[in-house]
């Protein structure tokens, strides 16, 4: 659910989850990217329509879709395209190297994401035949384009370094790709670096790191994870994508933002219905949590380009960037007909901003529309509230102990919340 309203682009600000004993109640209070709340009855029933159908596995129904004045469909989630995921050490020039060989053997790419962290990279090219315009599907070319970014992407490799290079044939039901982005990185371990503040979630005091502390709620059964961070936009999708790809399950969770700071506690199980009892358990989960939330923030000055799309735009543009002394730490491309859109952050070989100079011969060497795009602050306001509530037996709650903040939060509102809920 969480992943539909991330895929509209809105943000956000707070929420509410609770399931137990056959029933569960989420809230999500939502505002368009400037802070507004929705008004547009379409794009309300579209969401309605899609909660609901997330839990089915469908989506909204095509009558909603085309009164929409936009397209709602996942980014870069492509059925159509041969997928090539990417993952190794990060160095500089290497999405324009894997671009450049791409576009030598012939292969379009409409959509591409690239993310960094911690010294690793992890990339998802969507790749076509340059003529034909179609899937790449035959097994000698697929095995070809693999054995040439074999070679592009261990060149730099020392032993023991980890790589890998996997093309995928298209298929209903792709991985979302961001999510995707997440389970590659983690299968690459990028979070064996990850360090939180050592004073916990319990020490935030305004301090920008990361504090994630695990707790345990013996009556209830519940490991308690309380996670305090600087907010950004898609935080909570990233968290969940950590905790259910752990195979954790969320019980009863509160999030909510306070200027640029957020603040999120999940009640949770594993799978198996155990909790984590054992220190090496809290540790890895701490980690693992701390690399979702960071591989998202950005690095480096943020570009935005709007051109004409072609065949060797992106081997185009990123060698632009490589020949300007310049590194991606992380890339966001995609098509819609003739117009090709990206966004690029960038610093230089040192790990400094872009100087106004370069940026200038950017503009002349890529062509179309450049611009640099400073980054935005966090914005409160009036939200939207969805909420979403099924039933089949009767359900379960917290225990009333202070420190809680889910009853505090969540069932003393409830009465007050469920006059405003509408079966959907």
């Amino acid at each position: 659910m969480v992943q539909v309203l991330t895929d509209l682009e809105l943000v956000i600000s707070k929420s509410y989850i609770s399931s137990d004993g056959g029933w569960f109640m989420d809230v999500f209070h939502v505002t368009d990217q400037l802070g507004n709340k929705l008004t547009d009855e379409t794009l309300i029933l579209y969401i309605q329509q899609a909660l609901c159908a997330s839990r089915r596995g469908g989506g909204a129904s095509n009558e909603v879709q085309k009164c929409l004045k936009r397209d709602v469909r996942p980014r870069h989630v492509s059925t159509e395209n041969t997928a090539l995921e990417v993952t190794g050490v990060d160095r500089p020039g290497l999405m324009s190297e894997i671009s450049a060989v791409l576009y030598e053997l012939g292969c379009h790419v409409p959509a591409a994401v690239a993310w960094t962290h911690k010294t690793r990279a992890a990339c998802i090219f969507y790749i076509e035949d340059g003529l034909e315009g179609r899937p790449i599907t035959a097994p000698e070319m697929l095995a070809h384009v693999e054995e040439q970014l074999e070679i592009v992407v261990g060149a730099h490799h020392g032993e023991g370094e980890t790589r890998s290079v996997r093309l995928t044939t298209p298929m209903p039901g792709r991985t979302h790709t961001e999510r995707r982005l997440h389970q590659l990185m983690y299968a690459d371990r990028d979070y064996e670096l990850c360090r939180g503040c050592d004073g916990g979630a319990g020490h935030w005091n305004g301090c920008t790191r990361t504090h994630v502390l695990i707790d345990s709620c013996k009556e209830k059964g519940y490991s308690v994870v309380n996670i305090k961070c600087i907010d950004r936009p898609k935080l909570l999708f990233d968290t969940l994508c950590a905790l259910t790809d752990l195979q954790y399950v969320v019980f009863h969770a509160a999030i909510s933002s306070k200027g640029c700071f957020a603040d999120q506690e999940y009640f949770i199980r594993q799978t198996d219905g155990c909790t984590l009892d054992t220190e090496s358990q809290r540790q890895k989960l701490t980690q693992c949590l701390i690399a979702a939330i960071e591989r998202r923030v950005s690095h480096g000055l943020r570009l935005e380009i709007c051109t004409q799309n072609r065949m060797g735009l992106l081997s185009d543009v990123t060698r632009a960037f490589r020949e300007n002394g310049l590194s991606v730490s992380m890339a966001e491309i995609g098509t819609n007909g003739e117009k090709a859109t990206g966004s690029f952050y960038v610093m230089d070989a040192s790990g400094h901003d872009v100087n106004q100079r370069t940026v200038e011969l950017l503009k002349q060497e890529i062509g179309g529309s450049v611009l640099v795009v400073n980054k935005s602050s966090n914005r409160t306001s009036q939200a939207s509230s969805v909420s979403l509530s099924r039933s089949s037996s009767g359900g379960g709650s917290l225990d009333d102990r202070p420190k809680f903040s889910l009853g505090n939060l969540l069932w003393s509102r409830l009465e007050r919340l469920s006059g405003n809920f509408s079966l959907i």
